[in-house]
């Protein structure tokens, strides 16, 4: 499953998704035939359970690595490569705040934060769900997640009082006065270029 948009897939993604696919494809054979041999004491639902019980407990979410070298205080997404804080900043500020919060943060020890590209925090986004709480991926290891939206770098050229800001529930990336107040979620990592 993916949750991205534009994200970049990696060399031998094809081949290996591949072979997943087979070992899956075997053992779902496998499990459907065995429960053809016993008599039909499971039920379709059951037997669906099972084979997605199989599949997580075989492929496990891998796609957020909380790293030690950060106190445990940030994930890497490898979808990505950007490094996230693990608990954003809840406390709403105005956007000028919000890029002096990330410049001078100094989580899990390190420094060198930024306040992420529309690009960067929609890739947290995934599709739009009727949900009260924002549509970041399943298994996430984030803490302090608000119901709200976050601030982006990128301000904007035509209206210099306004800056660019990504809805944590639908990822549509849309401009508000920069005096305005939401939290900061600050990431480590390159800048992408393509929606600014």
């Amino acid at each position: 499953m993916l949750y991205f948009v534009g994200s970049s897939m990696r060399p031998g993604w094809a081949s290996s998704r591949a072979i997943v696919v087979a070992i899956v494809a075997i053992g779902a054979f496998s499990l459907l035939t065995y429960m053809q041999m016993k008599p039909q004491t499971q039920g379709r639902e059951e037997l669906i359970a099972t084979i997605i019980k199989n599949w997580q407990q075989t492929h496990p979410a891998q796609r957020f690595v909380i790293l030690p070298d950060f106190n445990n205080d940030a994930a890497l997404d490898k979808d990505t490569n950007l490094i996230w804080e693990l608990s954003p900043t809840p406390t709403p500020v105005t956007w000028n705040e919000a890029r002096a919060t990330c410049m001078t943060r100094t989580t899990g020890g390190q420094k060198g934060w930024r306040l992420p590209a529309p690009a960067e925090m929609r890739s947290l986004v995934g599709p739009a769900v009727d949900s009260p709480i924002p549509n970041i991926p399943p298994g996430h290891p984030f803490l302090n997640i608000q119901p709200t939206s976050y601030w982006t770098v990128v301000p904007e050229a035509n209206q210099p009082s306004y800056a660019r800001y990504v809805d944590a529930f639908l990822g549509n990336v849309l401009s508000f006065i920069k005096i305005y107040t939401y939290p900061v979620w600050c990431v480590r990592g390159p800048i992408q270029q393509d929606e600014k």
